[in-house]
């Protein structure tokens, strides 16, 4: 059988590959990296009732409220029952004052390295999962969007973070936009046959 690759369609590669679309990626970078390092350092310095950092106070209230089976005539925060069940082992086993400083750091991290453009796709992968776990938990408010911009950063990572760090950061791992050394060492050299004088 033999290997074929498959191409990607024009408006595919414009969209997500051309570095001419790198303009239209800064500013959703911006926004969804804004929205993320001000929801994050807005947990960081908090020091008072709701701390995310100290002692995960902040958290474990919103674990209570969304893990709290309602009566029966209302409709509880979480859809699902797996995810509840997670939630609860959290609660019981005192997971609040480690995922604070997880949820707080991260949501800064994310939101610093979009700006920066620094490992746009790995940042925004790790916003996506956050969106994804507070959807989860109940919490639409602007989850939905980030979650979509957040999926369409991490198709368009070869150029999301062109005008940024990553048109540094990445050709030094060799990736996008030019080929390792050592990939270009692999390669086979194609050898012309010498001919017999006549």
């Amino acid at each position: 059988m033999t290997n074929r690759v498959i191409s990607d369609p024009p408006v595919a590669r414009f969209l997500f590959s051309d570095t001419r679309m790198a303009p239209v990626w800064l500013l959703i970078r911006i926004y969804v990296g804004w929205a993320w390092l001000e929801a994050g350092w807005h947990k960081v310095e908090t020091v008072g009732p709701g701390n995310y950092i100290v002692d995960g106070s902040g958290i474990l209230a919103f674990w209570t409220r969304i893990a709290a089976i309602p009566a029966a005539s209302a409709k509880p925060a979480i859809t699902y029952d797996w995810y509840r069940g997670f939630i609860q082992l959290l609660i019981d086993n005192h997971a609040e004052a480690v995922m604070g400083k997880v949820i707080a750091f991260g949501e800064t991290a994310v939101g610093v390295g979009l700006i920066l453009g620094a490992f746009v796709g790995i940042a925004a992968v790790g916003g996506a999962f956050m969106n994804l776990n507070f959807m989860l938990a109940g919490s639409a408010s602007t989850n939905p969007v980030m979650l979509l911009l957040g999926f369409l950063l991490v198709l368009a990572w070869k150029t999301a973070g062109y005008i940024g760090l990553d048109r540094f950061l990445l050709p030094l791992l060799g990736t996008p936009w030019r080929a390792n050394k050592d990939d270009k060492a692999a390669r086979p050299r194609v050898i012309a046959p010498r001919t017999a004088p006549v």
